[in-house]
């Protein structure tokens, strides 16, 4: 008679160390593959090691992940986010790895983008948990920063009391915008998204990126993210970019954060016209604030005269101290705006 070979605790929990980091999302079928248990009983022993601390569950449903807490690279749970601050961690946990093997113009990158994302994780996800790796490999350098808190777009949309999500993409994506204006400037991601190769939010079920100065809903389905927020920043070690020319883009010392971006697509859903007037009002909240804003009118092929007139004139009339900059505008929309600026 076939007897069943039966595996003892250690044996599982030695599988589940070895297997977890190249097996994130699939961890359980291998598991139940390997041992011959169900998938129900493989989940049972997995969070077993999420309750020992060896290994973290982020996501819910089929978005589930399971990250190690140790290995080759840096990599943290730190379960009570309200103990916390991000100067200890970077000196106790990143810095050693760090300091004496990245440039210095990398490392000063690495060193501010890391302190503003762990710092917003720590005071607005309102999360139990805080979970950071970062990898070195092939050059590149890759931190991640999850929480499993409320979701960055979900809290920004609350507090705007916005229709969708994008929306609140468009908003965090101007710089000067936070949730907790006594507390933060509103700068962090802003200043962050635009030092590093690549920048990714996943958040509410969305994947937003930033890559080549402009902000987009990204297609990279295969970590789509559930509950919480994952922050994930790559930088390649050969980059010659700095902290300060990044800072010099748009600020100075005699005006400080005078100059913005910003990426019309975002104001409003995809293959919709951007024709209303409080499609236009929402698009420039807080836009005053600065002397100097960008539109981005990269995949906009038409518009509408509402729109723009709400931009062009009523706006502008109401803010003349703030100087308008048109990018990446086709032939029909320069054309409208033109008309506009004629008629104004």
């Amino acid at each position: 008679m076939h007897m069943k070979k039966v595996y003892n605790k250690t044996e599982i929990q030695e599988f589940i160390q070895k297997n977890v980091k190249n097996h994130r999302t699939d961890i359980a079928i291998v598991m139940s593959r390997h041992f011959g248990f169900s998938r129900q009983t493989a989940t049972k022993y997995l969070v077993k090691e999420v309750e020992r601390g060896t290994i973290i569950r982020t996501g819910k449903n089929r978005w589930i992940k399971y990250f190690p807490t140790d290995g080759d690279y840096v990599s943290i749970v730190n379960k009570n986010s309200e103990t916390l601050s991000e100067d200890r961690v970077w000196k106790k946990n990143i810095k050693p790895l760090l300091q004496l093997r990245l440039p210095e113009n990398i490392y000063s990158i690495v060193s501010y983008g890391f302190s503003e994302i762990y710092n917003n994780a720590i005071e607005h996800s309102i999360s139990s948990r805080i979970f950071t790796d970062v990898e070195i490999k092939d050059q590149i350098i890759t931190i991640r920063i999850i929480d499993n808190g409320i979701g960055i777009f979900q809290k920004i949309q609350k507090a705007l009391d916005l229709t969708t999500t994008r929306e609140s993409v468009l908003h965090l994506s101007k710089g000067k915008f936070t949730t907790d204006p006594v507390k933060h400037s509103g700068q962090g991601i802003f200043f962050t998204s635009r030092m590093f190769d690549a920048f990714y939010i996943f958040s509410d079920g969305d994947v937003y990126a930033f890559q080549e100065e402009g902000w987009l809903l990204s297609e990279e389905k295969k970590e789509k993210f559930g509950e919480g927020t994952m922050i994930v920043m790559r930088l390649s070690i050969s980059s010659t970019r700095t902290a300060k020319e990044v800072f010099d883009q748009y600020s100075s010392i005699d005006e400080g954060f005078y100059k913005t971006k910003i990426s019309v697509a975002l104001s409003g859903d995809p293959g919709d016209p951007h024709v209303s007037r409080s499609q236009a009002r929402r698009m420039m909240i807080s836009v005053d604030k600065f002397k100097e804003v960008i539109l981005d009118f990269k995949n906009i092929t038409f518009v509408g005269q509402a729109f723009v007139d709400e931009i062009f004139r009523v706006f502008q009339n109401e803010n003349p101290q703030v100087k308008i900059i048109v990018v990446n505008a086709s032939d029909d929309v320069n054309q409208m705006i033109q008309r506009t600026l004629n008629t104004k």
